[in-house]
């Protein structure tokens, strides 16, 4: 449910000080907007007014089974779900969307090749496509026995170790510092005549909770390793988190939720001695080197859905575009033969194996995948599950509700009402669900708050119901229950909950 701030950071010391001022330059030292600029002062009002949590839950908010705004998806419920366009598209835009499907599900094929326009993948990677990780533009899980870990993966990298290195971290030069081998994810996949980098093992724990009225839960604890290496042992020094492909949905409403108002929910010293906090991530936008509010991947890690997909066609794909020009992907002076493996960089196409219209249309397509409508919003569990909800603080973090700019880039997603139910914050949320991998300013304890819009989906469209940045929560649940740190106050009150008052939070959840 909830989470919350952090008061460590993996760096030394040194980097500490540097970040003990954050909370009074969030707005000034780093550039970012105190106040929306695109409203009147009338319209501020309006936006204050409906985005007030509410205190009535006799009946469902007006509009809230329409959780995206206008663009919300009032499809039928099916595997496809996370797959239509905003429902408030100009048809005149149609295409451009198709065209990003298209590209998105492209299977990429080693160089050289006769496709030359397919052609580039790796040479080392974890998928050949957009879609095998993001399948029905879903949750990823881990790979439960088999051989394949298709939507999974390991982040490697290292905390700083000089104080440059740390202020570079420090003014979000950099977000952290990869293996000296591996570089900064271990691709298990690469391209005919060269060895995959290693695989990604799991072993599970299990642990039992007792909850308030004797019931017992159990968790299971991951431990993780990389094993078969290729080029010798990770160094010594290097972190690994698992991590799992996040829900492609809601993503452009995100990005047009104004700075301002995911920063008015900031309070990194808990300043107001509510006991959940909230920091925010400071990045750089990759094309403009400008600071940015970061707001997408599981650490914040990325200012923009453009970002994001760059990043995921250079280390998942090895694919390389305008943003991450390197045809190589994430191969490392240490890896000499992948170093010297053909690219599919066609002169005739561009400079990169995805040009700049490849990268546009995937990001169109992205940014533009519909919200489905709510399920049961009015109904009298629902509402008892959400008054509970709110009552035991998960709102803390998991904020309900935003209003997008009324001058965002894309029309469609300008001035809605949505429901995301996340501050997009960083937030620490214990030991138990540390990965000790510092990413930019995020600690390894310290998460992005994910969005709930689309949860109870899960298993209709992933056909699965893990969840977690890495999977290990079988259901909602034992999601709720490994919420630690600032989240421990509402994960407790949780666990003191009736078996139906529990039901009646869970029914909220898959209501969403």
């Amino acid at each position: 449910m909830s989470h919350a701030p952090a008061r460590r950071l993996i760096a030394s010391a040194a980097l500490c000080a540097l970040l003990a001022g954050f909370s009074a330059t969030i707005a000034a030292g780093f550039d970012l907007p105190a106040k929306r600029a695109d409203l009147s002062e009338a319209d501020l009002k309006r936006v204050a007014d409906v985005t007030r949590p509410t205190k009535d839950f006799s009946k469902a908010e007006q509009y809230e089974a329409m959780q995206a705004g206008a663009t919300t998806s009032i499809d039928p419920v099916t595997e496809d779900s996370f797959t239509h366009i905003s429902a408030n598209m100009p048809f005149e835009e149609e295409q451009n969307f198709k065209l990003g499907n298209a590209l998105f599900r492209k299977l990429w094929v080693s160089a050289p090749s006769s496709t030359q326009a397919s052609d580039g993948l790796g040479p080392l990677f974890n998928a050949r496509s957009c879609m095998s990780c993001h399948v029905n533009d879903g949750r990823g899980k881990p790979p439960e026995g088999g051989p394949s870990a298709v939507s999974m993966f390991l982040r490697l990298s290292r905390a700083a170790r000089t104080p440059e290195e740390e202020k570079a971290i420090a003014s979000a030069d950099i977000l952290n510092f990869p293996d000296p081998v591996y570089g900064h994810q271990l691709q298990d996949l690469a391209v005919p005549g060269l060895a995959g980098e290693g695989r990604m093992t799991i072993r599970y724990d299990e642990e039992t909770v007792k909850l308030g009225d004797g019931e017992i839960v159990s968790l299971r604890r991951p431990h993780y390793a990389a094993t078969n290496l290729a080029y010798g042992p990770l160094d010594a020094s290097t972190t690994i988190s698992a991590r799992v492909a996040p829900a492609m949905i809601g993503l452009g409403l995100i990005e047009a939720i104004p700075a301002a108002d995911i920063l008015a929910h900031a309070d990194p010293d808990d300043a107001d001695g509510d006991g959940t906090s909230g920091k925010a991530a400071i990045v750089r936008d990759h094309r403009s080197g400008k600071i940015a509010l970061g707001r997408f991947g599981l650490k914040a890690q990325n200012a923009t859905v453009r970002d994001q997909n760059a990043d995921a066609f250079a280390n998942d794909i090895g694919i390389s575009t305008p943003d991450q020009p390197d045809a190589h992907g994430d191969c490392t002076e240490a890896e000499k033969k992948c170093q010297a493996m053909p690219t599919g960089v066609q002169e005739r196409l561009g400079a990169e194996e995805a040009p700049g219209p490849i990268l546009d249309l995937v990001t169109f397509y992205s940014e533009n995948l519909a919200v489905p409508a709510r399920r049961k919003a009015s109904f009298p569990d629902t509402l008892r599950g959400k008054r509970i909800f709110y009552e035991t603080g998960c709102i803390s973090c998991h904020v309900p509700k935003f209003v997008t700019r009324r001058d965002a880039t894309n029309k469609a997603q300008s001035f809605q009402l949505i429901w995301p139910y996340s501050d997009f914050l960083l937030h620490d949320m214990g030991d138990g669900l540390s990965d000790g991998q510092q990413v930019g300013l995020a600690s390894g304890r310290e998460w992005r708050t994910p969005p709930l819009w689309g949860i109870g989906l899960t298993r209709t469209v992933s056909g699965h119901s893990f969840f977690l940045h890495d999977g290990r929560a079988r259901d909602l649940t034992e999601a709720i229950l490994w919420h630690g740190g600032e989240a421990e106050k509402a994960r407790n009150a949780f666990s003191a909950l009736s078996k139906d008052d529990r039901a009646a939070l869970i029914t909220f959840l898959e209501s969403l």
